[in-house]
């Protein structure tokens, strides 16, 4: 019996180095690239948001710049069959609804290594993923 299953992984990322290192290093031990989910989450836009007000920003010309820095970090030629997809809302829920929605068998994320204070306060997206998620996360500290 494996420690953790290869079918179905799930990295999200924020773009960070950490994120990133955490990806490259799931896609070599993923037996192939369509096993690998990656998820990309966006807050939501609030109505008082700078580019909203002047009507130069909305969620589809965010989604685009997204794909676009996907598209250039880990190019189609080279990263053949990656599942990418970009979400809006709460990182935390849309990391664990994505999960559940793809019946992925287990979740790959770097900790940002938060302590005191911010940590109090901001809390840890990767601690809830880990508490609220319905499968393995394997949490990469570095």
């Amino acid at each position: 019996m494996a420690l953790f299953s290869k079918d179905r992984i799930l990295v999200p990322t924020d773009f960070s180095e950490k994120s990133l290192q955490a990806l490259t290093e799931t896609i070599a031990f993923a037996d192939s690239m369509s096993a690998v989910h990656v998820v990309h989450v966006l807050k939501p836009l609030e109505a008082v948001d700078p580019g909203v007000v002047w009507d130069t920003v909305d969620d589809s010309s965010r989604e685009e710049k997204v794909q676009a820095l996907f598209d250039e970090k880990f190019p189609s030629s080279e990263y053949s069959g990656l599942n990418f997809s970009v979400e809006k809302g709460d990182p935390t829920s849309e990391i664990i609804d994505y999960a559940e929605k793809e019946k992925i068998s287990l979740i790959v994320m770097p900790s940002r290594g938060r302590t005191g204070i911010s940590r109090f306060f901001m809390g840890s997206i990767a601690e809830r993923v880990i508490r609220f998620a319905h499968c393995p996360v394997l949490v990469l500290r570095q």
